[in-house]
């Protein structure tokens, strides 16, 4: 689901400040940032919980939109950091909540979703492995940014952006198969 026509020029608007710009703004994009957050986030409560996390850090981070990519490109790029960091403080907050507790029996495979336990597989897989590289394979193979657009946001030569996604794939790859 693309953003709605118009966007480009209210995120324009609310980085230069206009009255109301950044309401309508956070208002457009909600629905496509939750979309987004619910594709990392296997529990519709957790993509909410990280959707707010990105329309806040959008709120806050507006004015630092440089209009170097696309505002899509740039919102994608937010909200895919604040899922993965949404995902790091509810395993943390788990293992807080649980430290002493004896850990729960493994999930029945027939009540467990498989694409939910898939989801948190690929988020732990892509939270041990080093951050440049787990921000540019999910840019890609999640978010579905092509080589170029994540090039322009990241600041890095097209090659670069390769070789970082290679080698994520490769790292994930091997961690998953070590699950």
């Amino acid at each position: 689901m693309p953003l709605p026509d118009g966007t480009e020029e209210l995120a324009r608007a609310a980085a230069r400040g206009e009255p109301g710009a950044l309401d309508a703004l956070l208002v457009a994009v909600r629905p496509e940032v939750l979309r987004l957050c619910g594709r990392l986030l296997p529990h519709r409560e957790d993509a909410e919980e990280a959707c707010q996390d990105a329309l806040l850090a959008l709120a806050r981070g507006i004015g630092r939109f440089e209009q170097r990519s696309s505002f899509h490109t740039w919102l994608y790029r937010l909200t895919a950091n604040r899922a993965r960091s949404t995902y790091r403080a509810l395993r943390r907050r788990w293992r807080v909540e649980t430290s002493g507790v004896p850990l729960p029996e493994p999930p029945d495979p027939r009540r467990t979703s498989v694409v939910a336990g898939t989801r948190l597989d690929l988020l732990d897989a892509l939270d041990a492995i080093r951050a440049d590289l787990a921000e540019a394979v999910t840019l890609r193979d999640v978010l579905g940014l092509s080589y170029r657009e994540i090039a322009n946001l990241l600041g890095l030569p097209e090659g670069t952006v390769k070789s970082r996604i290679h080698e994520a794939r490769r790292q994930v790859r091997g961690r998953l198969s070590d699950g």
